[in-house]
């Protein structure tokens, strides 16, 4: 099963586990991370799972939405690695990813 590295604002590190079809922000939130709040369900309208991804894997995620990009740049915490979780389908080529949830706004 492909792996997951999440780190949470304290800068803790956890590896867990993606069943196959999840986002990223499902196997965040279902991994019982409070910290990712995911608070429309996945629908892209509330970037409440804003996390920044490691660099490395950038050029493996789909190309960012104009929904997505509007969502971002109302985060104060906004930089070039930013995505949101709920649009990252977490596929086997991202086996290894790392992401780190982004502080709040």
């Amino acid at each position: 099963m492909p792996k997951l590295t999440v780190v949470n604002r304290a800068g803790e590190e956890s590896t867990i586990d993606v069943a196959d079809g999840l986002t990223v922000m499902e196997a965040i939130r279902d991994n019982g991370f409070d910290e990712l709040l995911a608070l429309c369900g996945g629908c892209c309208s509330c970037a409440t799972c804003h996390v920044h991804v490691d660099p490395s894997f950038k050029d493996k995620l789909n190309p960012m939405s104009e929904d997505e990009d509007d969502l971002l740049e109302s985060s104060d915490h906004r930089d070039e690695n930013s995505r949101l979780g709920c649009q990252i389908p977490f596929t086997d080529d991202l086996d290894g990813l790392k992401v780190t949830i982004a502080q709040e706004d």
